[in-house]
Order: structure tokens, then C-alpha cells, then sequence
């Protein structure tokens, strides 16, 4: 299990992380979820023992994390933003010394090698030069440097950045077999990624933890807002915006109304509410005289979840 109580990591006065509380139950695959500059790849490399936190208590393995670094990274494997490769070496070479690094003897490395491979599907280029393979084939590398010494928690951070979308799909059938055998930590800001591959999420923004459970935790919670969308026509010759804008965010449940654009003949807004309220919204538009063309609702979603987090963390600083 990994535990986190009231961590912080400051850069001369700039606060890039923190206080953030949670923990990881072995065996979860958990996505750490937000915009970029969101505290994420910090988090990670804190938890990584890669990075000094300012403050806080960090437990892993039930070991300390602070106390007691080198200890801790034998536990885990980390996948940085930036894979660590050596450009001239060969993908063997290079593993094998990755392994030596974590303590590993050579008789170690050589058993535990063909398995990586094998996991990492790396076996036609094993005796490639690191420096001539494709984007996609660095990460496999990077991915197998970090399962080498078969550690119990893997930290993976961007595992698909600058892949192209075949890549991408191998990424993740990747991630889901090593899913199998480590307690996995992802970093993304890529929702379709993270909501296919994890258990749980952590949505960080601006160094704060803005919310915590699965995808269906997170959109059902209290604070959960639903999108409407209502395609509205005035009479003919008259300038209906200031109008409907009124009727609209007059309605109970409305939250905001989005700028209109034209569509089927009529103007189109999108409501973002805190319960279903279209027969409210269609009552209000038909007392105002006004045509009612479509009206259209669906559920917050990952992506309005995530949008509705990272906004109310952008709105309060």
C-alpha cells in the first residue's frame, strides 16, 4: 500500500505541490489526472524517490519513504516523462545494465531478461541500437528498464506522449498485461487513456487534489453538472440573444448558458445545470413566446467531470 499524508513541494517560494492526502491499495491501477503544470509528474517523482518533498509523510511498501529512499526504490519502477536511454547502446546492453543499477546480479539479469522482453515485445529489436529505434519502441525500452528488477509498484508518467494512435493502443494493451502483477501509477492528461486503463483517479490541479474515486464516483458526486442544449427561434426581424440569455438563466437548476451559435434555423445554447431540468427549460422558452426547435440533455461524463474539477481550481486562484 502507498500512503500519502499531507504532502508539499516548494520551489523557492512557488508552491508546485500540495498538501495532497491519499493512498493506494496494492493491486489498483490509478490514474493521476490533470492539465499540464497540475502538480502530476511532481507527485510522481516524489513518490518515485526520484524528488525531496518540502513536507509531508510518505509510505510505501511499509517503508519510509523519506527516511529511507534507497529502500523504497527497490520497490518501484519508474517511467519518467523522459525515458532514461542511452542512445548507443543496444536494448540488451542497456537492460541489463538497468538491472545492475538496482542491485541485480548479472545471472539475474540474464534469467529475467527473456521475460521482459517477451512483455514488452521488444525481442525482434533486442539487439537494436537504442539511438535507431521508432518513438514507439523508446517507450517499450523505457518501460522495460522500470520492470527489470520486477518491482512491486510501477510509476508510469505520460506513458503515451508523442505516440502515434497505433502506438497508443499498444501502450495500453501493454499497461493493462502489466496491470497483472504490479500496482500501477499513471500520469496523463489524456481522459480517454486514463478512464480505459484505471481503477481509480486522482484529478490534480494546480498542485491541489480536486477529487478522488472511479469514473462513475467522480461523476456522480453532489457538485455533478449536466449539459442541455436548447435550439431556440425568436419572430422574424428581432434580435432574440439578450432576451433568451434572460429566460434561460432565469430557469431554477441553470448554472451557466454558454454563448449561442446557429443552428436548424435558430439560435443553439448549452446549459450547464446541476439537475435535469428541460421540462423547466422548455416551459420557460414556450411563456416567453418563443419556438422551441430541440432539446437535447446528457450526463456529466469523464470529460465534463474533468472540465467541472479543473475549472473550479482555476476560478478559485
Amino acid at each position: 500500500m502507498i500512503r500519502v499524508s499531507n504532502l508539499s513541494k516548494y520551489y523557492g517560494g512557488k508552491r508546485a505541490l500540495g498538501p495532497v492526502s491519499f493512498e493506494i491499495n496494492d493491486g489498483e491501477t490509478v490514474g493521476f489526472l490533470g492539465l499540464n503544470g497540475a502538480g502530476k509528474t511532481t507527485a510522481l517523482r516524489i513518490l518515485a524517490c526520484d524528488l525531496r518533498p518540502s513536507s509531508g509523510a510518505i509510505e510505501i511498501g511499509g517503508v519510509d519513504g523519506i527516511t529511507d529512499p534507497h529502500e523504497v526504490k527497490k520497490r518501484i519502477g519508474f517511467l519518467p516523462e523522459n525515458p532514461p536511454l542511452y542512445q548507443d547502446m543496444t536494448v540488451l546492453d542497456y537492460l541489463g545494465f538497468a538491472g545492475e543499477l538496482r542491485g541485480m546480479s548479472r545471472a539475474q539479469v540474464k534469467r529475467r531478461l527473456p521475460d521482459v522482453l517477451e512483455i514488452t515485445d521488444l525481442g525482434d529489436v533486442s539487439e537494436d541500437v537504442i539511438g535507431t529505434l521508432s518513438h514507439g519502441f523508446r517507450q517499450r525500452v523505457g518501460v522495460a528498464q522500470a520492470i527489470i528488477h520486477q518491482p512491486k509498484f510501477l510509476i508510469l508518467d505520460e506513458p503515451t506522449r508523442g505516440l502515434d494512435p497505433v502506438q497508443i493502443v499498444e501502450m495500453r494493451n501493454l499497461i493493462h498485461d502489466l496491470k497483472q502483477n504490479h500496482t500501477v501509477l499513471i500520469s496523463s492528461h489524456i481522459l480517454t487513456e486514463i478512464s480505459q486503463t484505471c481503477d481509480r483517479l486522482l484529478v490534480l490541479g494546480k498542485g491541489k487534489l480536486l477529487g478522488s474515486g472511479s469514473e462513475n464516483e467522480l461523476a456522480a458526486s453532489e457538485s455533478e453538472i449536466r449539459q442541455i442544449t436548447v435550439t431556440v427561434r425568436a419572430p422574424s426581424g428581432e434580435d432574440p440573444r439578450a432576451t433568451i440569455r434572460k429566460v434561460l438563466e432565469a430557469v431554477s437548476g441553470v448554472k451557466s448558458v454558454a454563448d449561442p451559435y446557429e443552428q436548424g434555423g435558430g439560435l443553439s445554447y448549452a446549459l450547464s445545470t446541476t439537475k435535469d431540468c428541460r421540462a423547466e427549460v422548455s416551459r420557460a422558452v414556450v411563456e416567453a413566446k418563443l419556438d422551441l426547435i430541440q432539446l437535447a440533455y446528457s450526463r456529466s461524463e469523464l470529460e465534463n467531470t474533468f472540465i467541472r474539477l479543473v475549472g473550479g481550481a482555476d476560478a478559485s486562484n
